[in-house]
């Protein structure tokens, strides 16, 4: 028997559903995503780069923060996404109609800086939960990619630890690589790095911080 397709929301529906269970969702197209929970390895490269990328605000002294959970919303469609990383400049919260009740930006001049980690796992959608969905790297690399440069957020990173992503991304064999996506007029440019190559961050210059460094935290070192 063909099983019915989800039923399509609106986000504001999506957002006075939102249960209190713990769990994380996401709004893709319309659709209610139950997103899978992260690994361990998953959360100890997303914790290193929040104390790292924080401590470069606070010496800098801008006005961002790193909200615990908050969405990025699309201003056409809906969807809205909840990064693994999310950089707030607090000043234009002012002008984020969503912020306050629901804890909501859709406003480039909100988010200078938005992480996502590449991981695989499977992820259920919401109405009935016969039908699942795989939220893989195609998420992040295409999906996800493309969402927030239509939007306009200046600098997006995608954080391959696990060397998921297509050949035609990082190469054959493939190589764990981190990409740092800066926007140059109204497109995406990236540019990979590996191994003990310097991340060069447009929003954060002085970020002395390897690609190394960085998955050695999904090791312990």
């Amino acid at each position: 028997m063909t099983q019915a397709p989800p039923r399509i929301v609106t986000f504001q529906e999506f957002i006075e559903w939102y249960p209190n269970d713990g769990k994380r969702y996401e709004l893709h197209n319309g659709v209610i995503i139950e997103m899978a929970p992260p690994s361990g390895d998953h959360e100890d490269i997303a914790g290193f780069l929040a104390r790292k990328i924080g401590t470069e605000f606070d010496r800098l002294n801008l006005p961002h923060n790193i909200p615990k959970t908050a969405f990025v919303k699309t201003p056409n469609g809906e969807s809205a996404y909840s990064p693994d990383f999310l950089v707030i400049n607090r000043t234009n919260l002012i002008n984020e109609p969503l912020w306050k009740k629901e804890s909501t930006v859709t406003q480039p001049e909100s988010v200078p800086l938005v992480i996502e980690v590449v991981s695989t796992a499977v992820a259920s959608s919401w109405e009935t939960r016969p039908t699942h969905c795989l939220t893989n790297w195609r998420d992040d690399y295409y999906k996800k990619f493309a969402d927030y440069e239509e939007m306009g957020i200046p600098e997006y990173w995608l954080v391959d630890y696990k060397a998921l992503g297509g050949r035609n991304f990082i190469g054959n064999p493939k190589q764990p690589t981190i990409f740092v996506c800066k926007l140059v007029e109204g497109e995406y440019k990236m540019t990979a790095f590996k191994g003990n190559q310097l991340i060069i961050s447009p929003r954060f210059p002085e970020l002395k911080l390897t690609v190394q460094q960085i998955f050695d935290a999904a090791l312990g070192c």
